[in-house]
């Protein structure tokens, strides 16, 4: 039976990027591909800071990075009074956390979908306050509706001081009901802190009628913008409580200047990210989102073929709106860390292909992103030659 049919290709948006031509880069969802206008206008930012450091830090700053981030802000469907650019999403959940001021006996709780550095940020936060990490499980294929009653009843009033979900699932490529799931929090008085790491630039207002407490979102994945860039948004009664990681100048300033400015960092990326969010509405959001997804959904269906995968058991956790594409590798490949690392890396040595492998629930998981500098024929050449180097490892 034949798989779903490729997008038609957006002209002239392969030119946009500086990636390598000899290499097929199907994994945009880890760093993300800067356009070639970003990076000259980060580039130009730098070069402005080097003629004269002393008037870039100086004289306008502050105000400069205020207006990227409404700008940014307004993209991400979050009110810019609450929202505090961040170097990351990790940076922005260690903000949070630290700033929540546990204490022994208190419990955090997270779902086995969780990013691993994310996880390790909680597990971390635990073992220093003494609170207790809770993790929930959440089947693959469970629905909306059920995994809001697996929330439901894992959170606990009272005790769960924090419940930490992702919008967008990393390894398993899940859409999570973030919305959902922040209102059953909110009924048992349980804040939340929702891991929006793939959502800008992927998902139209990712912010917008979530209602958590935190969110943090990349804005160099699937946004265009320079790395190093990324969004912390807090609800308005826990803003006098966040504390920067370090005090600076701006400390007195409240939120979101006192988490912003850390004295001299490199802020070009995000003086530059509103350029990547300029770039995609040139192209047409919407445009770009469906081509991304589409093509992942051709690139699952053209591999899980060769695979030997039949169409009835290819998940499709994210749904037709996702830009990633998970497939099930044979048992026994990949099922820890460092044998998926292994995997990632001779996949690139041996077939010039980039793609992510993840080690879930005692499986192995292959992931493939769409994006508009990839092609048709790049999924097809990894169906291709994949099986038999597969095959040698065995």
């Amino acid at each position: 039976m034949a798989g779903p049919l490729p997008p038609v290709p957006i002209p002239g948006a392969r030119l946009l990027f500086s990636l390598d031509p000899g290499v097929a880069h199907l994994n945009h969802g880890s760093y993300g591909a800067v356009p070639i206008g970003v990076q000259r206008a980060q580039q130009r930012l730098r070069d402005e800071t080097e003629a004269n450091p002393m008037r870039f830090f100086n004289r306008g700053l502050v105000d400069r990075i205020t207006h990227a981030r409404r700008h940014l802000a307004s993209f991400l469907g979050a009110d810019p009074d609450g929202t505090a650019l961040v170097g990351n999403v990790s940076i922005g959940a260690a903000t949070v956390l630290q700033s929540l001021r546990l204490e022994a006996g208190d419990e955090l709780v997270d779902t086995d979908h969780g990013y691993g550095s994310f996880a390790l940020a909680v597990e971390r936060e635990a073992r220093r306050t003494g609170a207790v990490r809770r993790t929930l499980s959440v089947p693959l294929t469970a629905s909306d509706e059920e995994i809001v009653e697996i929330v439901r009843a894992g959170i606990r009033p009272g005790r769960t001081k924090l419940l930490v979900v992702d919008q967008l699932t990393s390894a398993t490529a899940r859409l999570l009901p973030a919305a959902a799931i922040a209102a059953v929090a909110r009924e048992r008085d349980v804040p939340v802190l929702v891991d929006g790491a793939h959502a800008p630039g992927m998902l139209p207002t990712p912010v917008q009628s979530i209602g958590a407490d935190f969110w943090v979102g990349n804005l160099h994945k699937w946004g265009y913008a320079p790395r190093g860039s990324a969004a912390l948004v807090v609800a308005p009664h826990w803003r006098r409580r966040i504390e920067p990681l370090a005090v600076s100048w701006q400390e007195e300033a409240g939120f979101p200047s006192r988490v912003e400015w850390q004295a001299t960092l490199d802020y070009t990326a995000w003086l530059a990210a509103p350029v990547g969010v300029f770039t995609l509405r040139t192209l047409g959001l919407d445009r770009v989102r469906a081509h991304n997804a589409e093509l992942a959904a051709y690139g699952q269906g053209v591999v899980g073929r060769a695979l030997g995968i039949a169409p009835a058991d290819l998940v499709d956790p994210g749904g037709p709106t996702v830009s990633m594409r998970i497939l099930p590798l044979p048992p026994g490949v990949a099922t820890s860390y460092p044998d998926a690392v292994a995997l990632r890396q001779r996949i690139a040595d041996k077939l010039n292909t980039e793609v992510n492998v993840n080690p879930w629930r005692g499986r192995g998981w292959l992931r493939l992103s769409g994006q508009v500098y990839n092609r048709a024929e790049e999924y097809d050449r990894l169906a291709e030659r994949l099986p038999a180097l597969l095959t040698s490892l065995s």
